[in-house]
């Protein structure tokens, strides 16, 4: 199988079943966690009343 984020092989079973290999996956989480301050942020409002 091959880590869909690297493109490397998967080898250990841990990472087969989780899908990508442990260092993408802590990349992943990392960017979870840190969310862009400079992003901008929309909000919608329900035109219905």
């Amino acid at each position: 199988m091959i880590c869909p984020v690297c493109n490397r092989q998967l080898k250990s079973q841990k990472s087969i079943a989780r899908g990508m290999g442990p260092v993408c996956a802590r990349k992943l989480e990392n960017s979870k966690d840190n969310h862009d301050e400079n992003q901008m942020k929309l909000e919608l409002k329900d035109g219905s009343k």
